[in-house]
């Protein structure tokens, strides 16, 4: 069973009251206005449709910044194998919505980079936290 919290693999999971493409759809809109690029937004679920499978839920936005990125993947080349970011928003069998994604501390480990090269992460992390918690039941947010 997920909880709202790290899981001990290099992930934080959130739970969220809405629905995968409500979530994606804010958290895609909170970026732009932060000047955050958006790569790509893969829908596996509609994927899977058109191969005759069915499947939950199941979104992923790869998003970032080149001059945030670009200087951590110079000290530490492997990084561009986990940027640019990503965030999993994901329906479970229960019906729940998760948003996940990578800790900075699972990366900084993962690629061997000083904690002050991955600190511009955090920023980023942060964002994908406070929209997480915009969508909880508790929120208040509509």
């Amino acid at each position: 069973m997920l909880a709202d919290a790290a899981d001990g693999n290099g992930m934080i999971h959130l739970r969220c009251s809405r629905s995968v493409t409500e979530i994606v759809d804010r958290l895609e809109s909170v970026l732009k206005d932060r000047g955050t690029r958006i790569f790509a937004r893969i829908d596996h679920s509609l994927a899977a449709a058109e191969a005759g499978i069915t499947m939950r839920p199941m979104q992923v936005l790869l998003f970032g910044d080149a001059a945030v990125g670009t200087p951590m993947m110079i000290a530490a080349p492997t990084l561009g194998i986990d940027l640019p970011s990503k965030v999993l928003v994901w329906e479970d069998e229960a019906g729940t919505v998760w948003l996940t994604y990578n800790t900075t501390e699972y990366l900084e480990n993962r690629h061997g980079i000083p904690v002050s090269r991955v600190s511009p992460l955090k920023g980023l992390t942060s964002v994908l936290g406070e929209v997480a918690k915009q969508q909880q039941p508790d929120s208040g947010a509509h």
